[in-house]
């Protein structure tokens, strides 16, 4: 008996008007309820062509520090290129279901396509189905778990990553030399050239009770920080002031959220980003966030030149693989 799919529970679901009580959130997460529609900043939105240079160094670290998410424009990555990159991804998840679970997720392993299995600590499930796998570094890719079609998917992601790199470089600097800090540490530290790249495609498909449902449950990355492309249909939500409000879509804008790993090079300085993602009533959803993170082996904590008498460490020092088991496992850090 195969995995039943959100995609395929959506259909049902919206021919009954209704979705399955595993899929209605507790009260106090429904976005119904819980989503903020007072007068709100909105999210912080970077020009990274501002010749200002140290202006934007300096917003970028204001944006890390309040908000730990903000988007930037301007960002070097051709329109025509994220447009690709995302059709490719759309296509797949518009072929047929056994095309599809040629590729899903086996048990252990990270990369495939899949549906969130198991159920929340409410016993509650979340309305979204994805694909996993690595764009980078090169020599740790599996094109055995990307999909054959359409036949441009290995060519759209590769094109996205020739340009989706250096902006993570650029974005490395900013942030190491916002901390005071030479401009290659943060990067160095989070593993440099060994650093992995990982995208998750999200799909979260018309939902008849989107006052009820999440797409993703509240949480924040483990990455180093993350970059997304939305499509345009809104959807994500981030807890600001102990509020959830709505972000904003802007068009060719890349959305960057602060990590867990980064909240622990920077000894909180910069705050790693509670988000999760609401669904819609009428349109298919999707995003695409790639996540930088560490090597296994890596061992990250707070960098020694951020702590003194003065600021002692807030974290404790571990493996990047231990972090990763503590956080998935819900064990204390």
């Amino acid at each position: 008996m195969g995995v039943e799919r959100v995609q395929t529970i959506a259909s049902l679901s919206n021919n009954l008007g209704t979705i399955p009580q595993e899929f209605i959130r507790s009260e106090h997460e429904q976005p119904g309820k819980t989503t903020f529609h007072g007068p709100v900043p909105e999210l912080p939105v970077i020009d990274l062509a501002n010749p200002d240079q140290y202006q934007v160094t300096r917003e970028i670290v204001e944006a890390s520090s309040e908000w730990g998410i903000f988007q930037v424009v301007n960002h070097g990555i051709p329109e025509e290129v994220v447009k690709e990159f995302q059709r490719v991804g759309r296509h797949f998840f518009e072929l047929p279901q056994e095309e599809k679970e040629k590729i899903a997720k086996q048990p252990g392993m990270k990369e495939g396509y899949g549906t969130k299995l198991h159920r929340e600590p409410e016993g509650k499930k979340t309305w979204v189905d994805f694909l996993y796998h690595n764009i980078w570094p090169q020599h740790i890719l599996n094109y055995n778990i990307w999909p054959q079609s359409p036949p441009e998917y290995r060519k759209a992601n590769d094109e996205y990553c020739k340009y989706l790199v250096p902006l993570v470089d650029r974005l490395f600097e900013y942030l190491s030399t916002g901390l005071g800090l030479e401009k290659n540490v943060l990067k160095e530290a989070s593993g440099g050239d060994n650093m992995k790249m990982l995208l998750k495609i999200n799909y979260y498909p018309p939902c008849p009770r989107p006052d009820l449902a999440l797409g993703v449950a509240a949480h924040t990355d483990m990455s180093t920080f993350t970059l997304l492309v939305p499509n345009d249909v809104p959807g994500l939500q981030v807890l600001k002031d102990d509020h959830w409000v709505d972000a904003k879509y802007i068009p060719n804008a890349t959305i960057v959220h602060i990590g867990d790993q980064f909240e622990i090079l920077s000894n909180g300085k910069y705050k790693s980003v509670w988000h999760r993602s609401t669904v819609n009533k009428d349109q298919t959803r999707m995003s695409w966030p790639v996540f930088c993170e560490p090597p296994a082996d890596l061992v990250i904590g707070p960098l020694p030149q951020l702590v003194s008498d003065e600021n002692p460490a807030k974290f404790k020092t571990k493996k990047f693989k231990d972090y990763e088991y503590c956080k998935l496992n819900k064990i204390p850090q």
